[in-house]
């Protein structure tokens, strides 16, 4: 199958190994000299090692690669210990995997080893699953259905979609972000007067849109471009919607800045958490 995977230039690599604790899904080996990929079925091909590479001599790219194998993994990562463990759990989550987290959770269940939280307010293990996509019914609150209030719209731009976005547009100069998952909006009544006053609204869906480096290069060009003031992140409380945080964090990696951030959860039901 062709799939994304690392791919090590051996002329770059000097060896150091800084990025063998990074892959604990033990993919990575130092041999003769040079870090090597012992097994495609080991790579998951989401890159942690990357950046603790001082020589820029690993990167993703797509091939031919037999398809990764959460089971095998979990053979060697249980080997390594709890810590581990925890870290893999954790690296599956951040990078929502939740399909191979909830393998690596039945896993350890089977082998009745106890299953690490990997965030404080995360259970031990997500429903097999994405959580995201649980069918659910929520309760209408009740209101007054006699009382319609009219409010005027908060967007100071057009367009908000980040595809669609020009990071070269004057408003951005000097401005105050808001970056919030598409379905922010439609779970939180009061977003325009909440969030959106007196910011330029950047929206997408870090599950559903495709090529988030796209989205990583655009925005790390308006932070290093453009005398950012802050940025105000909404997101969704199900797992998926943490690539929001990750790609906000990686452009200011790749801007090389660093800004004022305030991070802000909403609840399927509707509610700031």
């Amino acid at each position: 199958m062709k799939r994304k995977i690392i791919q090590i230039d051996e002329q770059k690599c000097n060896g150091c190994g800084l990025c063998i604790p990074n892959c604990p899904e033990g993919a990575l080996q130092i041999i003769d000299g040079k870090a090597r990929l012992v097994s495609d079925l080991f790579c998951d091909g989401l890159g942690e090692c990357i950046g603790h590479c001082p020589e820029g001599a690993i990167e993703i790219v797509e091939r031919e690669a037999e398809p990764y194998d959460e089971r095998k993994v979990m053979e060697n990562i249980i080997k390594a210990g709890p810590n581990t463990i925890k870290a893999h759990l954790k690296h599956l989550y951040d990078h929502d995997q939740i399909e191979f987290y909830n393998i690596a959770c039945e896993y350890l269940k089977e082998k009745g080893l106890p299953i690490p939280s990997v965030t404080e307010s995360t259970p031990s293990c997500a429903p097999m699953g994405c959580p995201g996509q649980k069918m659910q019914r929520i309760e209408e609150k009740k209101q007054n259905r006699q009382q319609t209030v009219e409010i005027s719209s908060a967007l100071r731009q057009w367009p908000i979609q980040l595809h669609l976005l020009n990071p070269q547009a004057p408003y951005l100069d000097n401005a105050d972000l808001l970056i919030a998952a598409d379905c922010t909006s439609y779970a939180y009544a009061n977003f325009h007067q909440r969030f959106m006053k007196d910011k330029i609204t950047i929206i997408f869906c870090p599950k559903l849109d495709r090529d988030l480096e796209v989205y990583i290069d655009k925005l790390a060009q308006i932070f290093a471009g453009k005398n950012i003031q802050s940025v105000e992140i909404v997101r969704m409380e199900v797992p998926c919607c943490g690539g929001v945080e990750m790609i906000v964090k990686k452009a200011m990696e790749k801007a090389g800045k660093i800004i004022f951030t305030k991070m802000n959860t909403i609840s399927i039901d509707g509610n700031i958490l």
